[in-house]
C-alpha cells in the first residue's frame, strides 16, 4: 500500500467516524426519549453503521472498475445496495428490540415511535441512510480517480520526452546492431547473395527505428515486418536454436499500434530466453481481438527471470507509452506459463 492509499483509507476511517457520529447525535434533540436510550442508541447506531458500510465498501471495491465505469456496474451496485439496505435494517431492529427487552420503554417512547415510526418509515429511513452513503462514496471515488488520472497525464507528460529518448536507446539496441554487422561479415564467407539479403534488413531495421520513433502509432503489419526482420537477422548467429511462429488473424494487420512496441518483446524473449538455452527454444507471436481490444502475445521457451544488470528499460517504455495513449485501458502483462514466458499487451479499439 503505498502512500496515496494509506492517506485514503485514514481519511475514509476519519470520516466514518465523523460522519457517523454527527448524524447519530441528532438522537439527543429528540425530548420524547430518556437519556438511556439516546445513549444506546447513539453508541450502537454509530458501531453499527460503521462496520455495515466498512464491509460494504469493501464490497464494492472487489465488484467496481472504477476506471472502466460500465452499465453493468449500475446492476452491481443496486444489487449490492439492497442487500446493505435489507442487513443495515434487520440490524438496527434488532438492536431496538433488544433494547425493549433488557431496559423497559417509557411512555413518551413509545408513544414517540407510534407517531413517527413503522416498519414501512424503517425501511425507507435505511434505504436513504444507505443511498446517501453509497452516492457519497461513489461520487469520491471518481473524483479521486480523475485527479490521480490528471496527474499522471501530467507526470507522463512531462516524462513524454525522456520516454522518447529511452525508446529509441532501448530498442535501437546497439550491440544488436554491431553482433548484426559482424554476423553479416561472416555469413558472407559462405553466402554473399543472402549476405547482401541481410545487410538489406539490418538498413531497414534501422531506418524503421529512427522513421517511427517520433509517431505514436503505425499500422501492425508494418511492425511484423520489422519484427520478421529481427528474427531473420538472429537467426544468422543462433540458427536452429531459434525458432519462430507466428499467428496473425485477420483483421488486425491495418489496427494502428504504438511503434516498435511488439519489437521489444520479441527481443526480449531472445536476447532474455532463447539466447540462454542451450538447445534454443521457439518464440511465437500472435495477434487476436476479443471483447473489442486488440491482444498481442508474444512468449517464449525458458522461465522468467530479472536481470539483475538490466535497465528494465524496454518493459518500462512499453507500461509508460500505453498509459501515456491509452490511460488505464492499455494493459501490459508479463507471467511464467507452462515453462513459457507470456508477454501480453492488450489494446483498446474503441
Amino acid at each position: 500500500m503505498d502512500f496515496q492509499d494509506k492517506h485514503a483509507n485514514l481519511l475514509f476511517w476519519l470520516f466514518q467516524f465523523v460522519g457517523w457520529s454527527m448524524i447519530n447525535a441528532m438522537v439527543f434533540v429528540i425530548p420524547e426519549i430518556s437519556q438511556e436510550y439516546k445513549l444506546y442508541s447513539f453508541f450502537t447506531a454509530t458501531i453499527f453503521s460503521i462496520i455495515i458500510t466498512a464491509i460494504y465498501r469493501l464490497y464494492l471495491k472487489k465488484i467496481i472498475d472504477f476506471e472502466r465505469f460500465t452499465n453493468q456496474h449500475f446492476i452491481k451496485i443496486l444489487v449490492a445496495f439492497i442487500l446493505c439496505t435489507t442487513v443495515y435494517y434487520f440490524v438496527f431492529m434488532g438492536s431496538d428490540f433488544l433494547y425493549a427487552k433488557i431496559w423497559k420503554r417509557t411512555p413518551g417512547e413509545i408513544a414517540f415511535y407510534k407517531e413517527h415510526f413503522s416498519y414501512i418509515t424503517s425501511v425507507i429511513n435505511s434505504a436513504i441512510t444507505i443511498l446517501g452513503w453509497t452516492v457519497i462514496y461513489i461520487a469520491v471515488k471518481f473524483i479521486m480517480n480523475a485527479n490521480k488520472n490528471r496527474l499522471d497525464n501530467l507526470e507522463l507528460s512531462a516524462t513524454l520526452k525522456d520516454a522518447q529518448l529511452n525508446t529509441l536507446k532501448g530498442q535501437v539496441n546497439p550491440h544488436f546492431m554491431f553482433n548484426s554487422l559482424n554476423n553479416i561479415r561472416g555469413l558472407m564467407l559462405e553466402d554473399v547473395d543472402k549476405s547482401s539479403e541481410m545487410i538489406t534488413k539490418l538498413s531497414e531495421m534501422l531506418q524503421y527505428a529512427l522513421s517511427k520513433n517520433t509517431v505514436d502509432a503505425i499500422a501492425l503489419s508494418e511492425e511484423i515486418e520489422m519484427v520478421d526482420n529481427y528474427i531473420a537477422l538472429s537467426k544468422i548467429q543462433m540458427e536452429d536454436r531459434l525458432q519462430y511462429e507466428k499467428e496473425i488473424s485477420a483483421g488486425t494487420e491495418t489496427i494502428m499500434i504504438p511503434p516498435m512496441i511488439i519489437q521489444l518483446l520479441v527481443e526480449n524473449a531472445a536476447k532474455h530466453g532463447i539466447s540462454n538455452l542451450k538447445s534454443g527454444g521457439i518464440i511465437r507471436l500472435k495477434t487476436i481481438i476479443v471483447a473489442n481490444e486488440l491482444q498481442i502475445i508474444v512468449s517464449n521457451t525458458g522461465s522468467l527471470r530479472i536481470d539483475e544488470n538490466s535497465t528494465k528499460l524496454g518493459i518500462k517504455n512499453i507500461k509508460q507509452r500505453l498509459r501515456l495513449l491509452y490511460g488505464g485501458k492499455g494493459e501490459f502483462s508479463l507471467n511464467e506459463v507452462n515453462e513459457e514466458v507470456v508477454a501480453t499487451i492488450k489494446i483498446p479499439l474503441t
